[in-house]
């Protein structure tokens, strides 16, 4: 049996695949357990400092499998329950103080819009498309896409989303914040190249992260994330607690002798 998630470690660079190509990366029971499982691994290992989720096949993630959901799940239970898994590693994820970039090629769509925006940089194609698309089978949103929307791009515009069947170019996505960056291949390559390429990009924005301060930049990402849970008197007390503990590290001494020793010499 294919795995659906794959993962590799490469000098600090966790990489998770999404692996049902033929399925447009939908998420089953078997890939559900699975990205539960090794988001929760990934996150806690001492040899992971950035993260890079990327997709097989011509889709990054279409969201729920519906025809599993049709052929295989005979209630509304088991479909809360195997949200509440995937639930599970979208929280690993997001809580995390590890840096998370996207290589969201093609199409992303219902849940794959949570997946997306686990992610603290997301990368698309030019030719990329991404929606909600609930409602035309009769669901709501999940997997955080109803939490996590509406901070991104605000509220009317979440609810413009989720209230429509449009799909939103790579532009557009782009100018509304829910993506950083839209990339272009050669035309002549197609839909490969473009995917190539999406992953080329989002592989260099993990790479900046790990040949600079990494830890900071991690620190930076759960401070920016976990913010709503405070009051702003609450946050201004924990980045002051964060900014010295960040300075005790050796990897911040490091770089700030050297940065005074090269402004001594201007």
């Amino acid at each position: 049996m294919t795995d659906p998630l794959l993962l590799t470690v490469d000098e600090g660079l966790a990489r998770l695949t999404l692996n049902r190509p033929a399925s447009l990366n939908a998420f089953d029971a078997d890939l559900a357990h699975a990205w539960r499982d090794v988001t929760a691994e990934v996150v806690s290992r001492d040899d992971v400092r950035a993260i890079l989720i990327d997709a097989n096949g011509r889709a990054f993630c279409a969201g729920g499998d519906v025809v599993a959901m049709s052929t295989s799940m005979g209630s509304g239970r088991e479909i809360t329950s195997l949200a509440r898994v995937i639930n599970e590693g979208i929280l690993s994820l997001t809580t995390s103080a590890v840096p998370v970039v996207a290589a969201a090629h093609g199409t992303t769509a219902g849940g794959g819009l949570g997946i997306l925006m686990c992610s603290d940089y997301a990368v698309v194609g030019a030719s990329s498309k991404i929606g909600s698309l609930y409602a035309n089978i009769g669901l709501t949103p999940d997997l955080s896409v109803s939490a996590q929307l509406a901070r991104a791009v605000g509220e009317r515009r979440a609810l413009q989303l989720v209230l429509q069947d449009r799909m939103l170019s790579a532009d557009e996505a782009v100018d509304w914040g829910l993506v950083a960056e839209a990339v272009t291949a050669d035309a002549d390559g197609g839909a490969d190249a473009e995917a190539d390429a999406v992953r080329e990009r989002a592989e260099q924005i993990a790479r900046f992260w790990l040949a600079g301060a990494a830890g900071a930049y991690g620190q930076a990402k759960r401070l920016v994330r976990s913010q709503p849970s405070r009051s702003f008197e609450e946050q201004l007390s924990t980045e002051a607690e964060s900014i010295g503990a960040s300075f005790d590290t050796p990897d911040a001494q490091a770089r700030i002798a050297g940065f005074a020793a090269a402004s001594r010499k201007r």
